[in-house]
């Protein structure tokens, strides 16, 4: 469905920054032709790379890092923003893991954040309080062992934290372990606990996760050899179970390649993930019964190192996060056959690595 006239399309970008640079920004879309109008940029944060939103409470969480006693540690900021001017102000700040986070997820609740520690193989639980400051950190938990390629994966690296769709279970894409961890959220103990495991193949590098909207499939894309899985999803149970996997690349691409982001369509039916190197978007259809992927068509991302991506919340358009160019670049997507076209639409920021659209 598209935005409604009394309705606002934002989108809060998080980037590669220095504290005396802007580091998170806020522009307002235009939902009949897709241009960005740059509303506000915040300073102060080192290297806000990547941002977690509340729309109904008005907040926006921003991971960064800060030298305590000479060790990098890793910190969480509260923004809020002016409904009309679009305006951010920070509340205030909290550390988090060390040595640094790599990603930020808010729970079903709005009650916890959870971020994940890629340097340090640890995955934290951090507190919202009531009015939407952020606590302390309440837990954390230490990933040990070590993947199947020596040079990605000699250690833990736990990339992204994805909830559940019921809120009960935090599941950690771990990259340097080929595995999907599953934690059980004790919400009044304020903890994860260990509930279940599930592998990808050998080699993978697990890196972000989508749910399926009907909640039976869980889609993880794959960053070092450019692969996305495709595993059941038993929610009672908390369980996975692998189904396939496929490449995101072109048969013929020899070029050196990592991926990124996946996303999913709100009706289900398509799936889109980022491949830097080979600098795209891929589609794939899903199939409404066995959840399996088909490739579909590949575009070009209009800029190099496609760090992240996001659909619209109306499901308009996609926009793509060109780290290395400095460029966000706006697709519309087709509703019929999800098909991308890039809309000419571009924004310049430095360093993008996140963007999330939020309609208001």
């Amino acid at each position: 469905m598209s935005a409604s006239s009394n309705q606002r399309l934002l989108l809060f970008v998080g980037s590669y920054a220095e504290t005396t640079d802007p580091g998170v920004y806020v522009y307002e879309m235009n939902p009949a032709d897709g241009s960005l109008k740059l509303l506000d940029q915040a300073s102060g944060l080192k290297n806000p790379t990547f941002l977690a939103v509340a729309p109904e409470q008005g907040k926006v969480y921003a991971i960064g890092e800060v030298s305590i006693e000479g060790e990098r540690t890793g910190e969480i900021a509260a923004l809020t923003w002016n409904g009309d001017a679009g305006k951010l102000r920070e509340l205030n700040r909290s550390v988090t893991i060390r040595p640094s986070s790599s990603h930020i997820q808010l729970d079903g609740s709005m009650r916890f954040a959870a971020v994940s520690g890629y340097h340090g193989g640890n995955v934290g639980l951090v507190a919202i309080e009531a009015d939407g400051t952020i606590g302390n950190l309440t837990d954390e938990q230490q990933h040990t062992g070590q993947g199947a390629d020596p040079e990605r994966q000699d250690r833990p690296h736990p990339h992204s934290v994805t909830f559940s769709p019921d809120n009960r279970y935090a599941l950690v894409a771990d990259l340097g372990l080929d595995k999907i961890v599953v934690y059980a959220l004790k919400s009044e103990e304020r903890q994860l606990v260990f509930h279940s495991e599930a592998a990808t193949p050998p080699g993978a590098g697990p890196r972000h996760l989508a749910f399926h909207p009907n909640g039976a499939w869980l889609y993880s894309i794959n960053e070092v050899n450019s692969s996305i899985s495709v595993f059941s999803y038993n929610g009672e149970q908390g369980k996975l179970t692998l189904i396939d996997t496929v490449p995101t690349l072109p048969a013929d691409y020899q070029g050196e390649n990592t991926t990124a982001e996946i996303a999913i369509s709100q009706d289900g039916r398509y799936l889109y993930g980022s491949n830097r190197g080979h600098d795209s978007i891929v589609q794939f259809a899903i199939d409404s019964a066995s959840g399996k992927l088909e490739l579909k068509k590949h575009v070009s991302s209009q800029g190099g190192h496609p760090r992240h991506f996001a659909l619209t919340p109306d499901g308009q358009y996609l926009i793509a996060a060109n780290r290395d160019d400095n460029v966000l670049a706006v697709f519309s997507v087709e509703p019929e056959s999800g098909a991308l076209q890039f809309t000419g639409q571009t924004a310049q920021v430095s360093k993008p690595v996140c963007v999330k659209p939020v309609l208001l």
